[in-house]
């Protein structure tokens, strides 16, 4: 675990624990020699992460669109900032980059990086740890999602365990550390349409 991406708002939400979170989350990043590599922008649960980063010592790496980033949302002050093309340039450059993935709270491009990723570990396609730091309930209605696509069979048993879920971030990167990624048979069952 040298880097972690941390997929998060670009506001700082309604409760001041998201904040506060993402502020402790960048001194534990910091403090335990991880580096950060997220969605490069100044404002929001992304900013206050990549701030406390770089307060505390350590190393930003933030992929940014360019059309973003002309908008001045991009963060001037980092290790490293890539700007890139696009969208999906910038989801393939952190996930390229990253020895694993954590969501904070966030809205709905927090929901599509985090789903896009598990998706990504459930064909195979990378072996690195998704987690949900669930911060104060933010994640209590999507935990409880996945777990009725996997009663309702969309989503197997073994395809749920790979989202690690915990509240704090100590709990969370000590799973992390200790991920052992499944061995996961043919996902696709030949019979089904």
């Amino acid at each position: 675990m040298k880097r972690i991406c941390v997929f998060c708002g670009s506001n700082g939400g309604a409760d001041p624990i998201y904040l506060e979170t993402a502020a402790e989350v960048g001194r534990f990043l910091a403090s335990n020699n991880v580096e950060l590599v997220y969605g490069g922008g100044r404002i929001g649960l992304m900013g206050k992460v990549a701030d406390e980063v770089l307060a505390a010592g350590g190393r930003v790496i933030g992929a940014i669109p360019e059309a973003l980033a002309v908008k001045e949302v991009a963060h001037q002050g980092l290790s490293e900032l890539h700007i890139v093309n696009s969208m999906h340039e910038r989801k393939a450059l952190m996930a390229e980059l990253a020895d694993g993935f954590i969501a904070l709270p966030g809205g709905f491009g927090t929901f599509e990086e985090l789903c896009e990723i598990i998706t990504w570990a459930q064909l195979g396609i990378h072996q690195k740890p998704c987690a949900l730091l669930n911060v104060a309930g933010y994640y209590d209605h999507l935990i409880a999602q996945f777990d009725l696509a996997v009663r309702q069979e969309f989503i197997r048993d073994e395809h749920r365990r790979l989202v690690l879920v915990d509240s704090s971030i100590e709990g969370l990167f000590e799973q992390m550390k200790n991920y052992r990624p499944p061995v996961l048979e043919k996902w696709i069952d030949k019979g089904s349409t």
